[in-house]
């Protein structure tokens, strides 16, 4: 590709409301455009190029897996979550509308349903099981503060995959498949990554596996071990349990738990003094929604008591539960090994989860076993977030100058630069170079363009090809540089060598 004929719209002003590397160099290297400040973005040449590139790498991997591709409708009628029971769960993030024929629709933030849909009608038999079927498309969910550019947007590219099995054992069979699948989804687009437990928030089902892109900017905090594999998201985070006696300071927080249809019930929880509530393990021993803090009650009828506290008797409530409620702190014993816990931050790329019958039971989806009895399929869905990724490798890998794109993800893998396009020897190098290394496969961008040595170098060091050829004014001396944009380490050439340089390192 020739730069004089690229639309690539690179700016030196940072967006107002961008404060991550990965949205300020989308925006200014001229990869993605704000659709009026919305949490919307068009994607440009460059940045579709890089979105295909990733793509294909999460579609080989999992066509290699046996996964096979379909592509459900984006809009889904809302008597499909009204079946699941997710409707008014799921919250304001589904985007509800209707058509002309009064007809109620949402736009697809997951496509559980909308999957189980597909094989309910299709699938029959446990012959036809085992089943992965998978979509790289659009998701919209409305969040109510969109930020960080695409890392959290209201509409982006989603692979979803769903599996269907005949027993839990197959299902945590191709639960592990996946895992490794992701591992190498991961590995070849050159991502430092970390599989941690998670919490199944509003997909559901018994256990769930996150995919962290490792990155200081994560939103998400995970909890790992200095000493084994262990990592979990904070929300999941166990530790090995401390124990305290009648006498220690034992603290009461009381918060309104909401329910589906606007339900709401006050309760408490114990803790020690020492230890944080977290929030999502609480919901989650209520079967609750979401928390919000009220004023303290006198009168105490449910009362959730942190496991750590069990056995101490001076706590009572008409309605008593022990559960699993307090944040892992820093320093605490990692319950593998016993070694120090420490907490990280992440950027939540992929998530993995074990469904079971959690939607083929309310939904339908059944199959005729061996003995022709009617069962509920066991499920599973994986999703990775293939927008997000260009936003997680650019958190990776930037410096202050701009991108630094891996190898898999790069929009080029070479980007030659003629200094001076008046000069006939430089144009004359640069073309055969081009001309050259496209016809041995290497995707190539010349910079033809009739601007500044300067301006030209900016824009080489903020799109981020991981390679440049510099013809310049050492061509009077029969040298080229050749540029790592990792680092901006810096090689001189002779002319007569720079073509079998090329040859060898592509």
């Amino acid at each position: 590709m020739r730069f004089s004929r690229l639309l690539v719209p690179t700016t030196k002003e940072t967006p107002n409301d961008a404060t991550l590397a990965s949205h300020i160099y989308l925006i200014r290297g001229g990869f993605i455009q704000s659709v009026g400040g919305s949490g919307l973005y068009n994607f440009l040449p460059l940045g579709k190029k890089i979105l295909d590139k990733v793509r294909a790498v999460v579609k080989d991997e999992l066509d290699k897996a046996g996964c096979q591709e379909v592509a459900l409708s984006f809009v889904t009628p809302s008597s499909l979550w009204e079946e699941s029971g997710r409707y008014e769960k799921y919250g304001k993030e589904l985007l509800r509308f209707k058509d002309r024929k009064n007809n109620e629709f949402v736009l697809g933030p997951t496509h559980e349903e909308m999957m189980v849909n597909l094989v309910r009608q299709s699938v029959k038999s446990y012959k036809q099981l085992p089943l992965n079927l998978y979509q790289i498309n659009l998701k919209f969910r409305d969040e109510i503060r969109p930020r960080f550019g695409l890392m959290r947007g209201r509409e982006f590219l989603m692979k979803d995959a769903y599996s269907f099995h005949t027993s839990t054992e197959d299902m945590q069979r191709e639960f592990a498949l996946m895992e490794d699948t992701y591992k190498k989804i991961f590995t070849r687009l050159g991502l430092e990554f970390r599989v941690v437990e998670a919490d199944s928030g509003a997909i559901g089902g018994s256990g769930s596996k996150e995919f962290m892109v490792l990155a200081d900017s994560g939103e998400d905090t995970i909890v790992v071990c200095s000493e084994c594999e262990y990592g979990a998201n904070i929300e999941a985070a166990v530790a090995k349990p401390k124990t305290y006696d009648a006498n220690s300071e034992i603290k009461i927080i009381t918060m309104n738990a909401l329910y589906d249809d606007g339900e709401s019930k006050i309760v408490h929880f114990a803790l020690p003094l020492s230890i944080e509530l977290q929030d999502v393990k609480a919901c989650n021993a209520l079967n609750a929604n979401e928390l919000i803090e009220c004023e303290e009650s006198d009168t105490i009828d449910t009362l959730v008591v942190d496991s750590s506290l069990e056995g101490i008797d001076s706590l009572s409530a008409n309605h008593k539960l022990y559960a699993d409620i307090s944040s892992v702190c820093e320093g605490d014993s990692c319950i593998h090994c016993g070694s120090a816990l420490t907490y990280t931050k992440g950027i939540e790329a992929g998530h993995i989860f074990q469904l079971g019958t959690q939607y083929s039971e309310p939904l339908g989806c059944n199959f005729l076993d061996e003995n022709g009895k009617s069962v509920p399929m066991v499920m599973g869905t994986y999703g990775i977030g293939v927008s997000r990724l260009l936003a997680g490798i650019i958190e990776q890998n930037h410096d202050d100058k701009g991108c630094i794109w891996t190898k898999a993800s790069a929009p080029f893998d070479l980007h030659i630069i003629i200094s001076n396009i008046k000069d006939e020897e430089q144009v004359l190098l640069g073309e055969k170079l081009y001309e050259v290394v496209q016809d041995r496969g290497v995707d190539v961008l010349l910079d033809d363009r009739k601007e500044r040595f300067g301006s030209k170098i900016k824009d080489f060091e903020l799109i981020g090809v991981p390679y440049g050829v510099i013809i310049g004014k050492k061509l009077k001396d029969g040298l080229v540089e050749f540029v790592t944009r990792d680092g901006l380490v810096k090689e001189e050439v002779s002319v007569q060598e720079i073509e079998s340089f090329l040859e060898s390192r592509f």
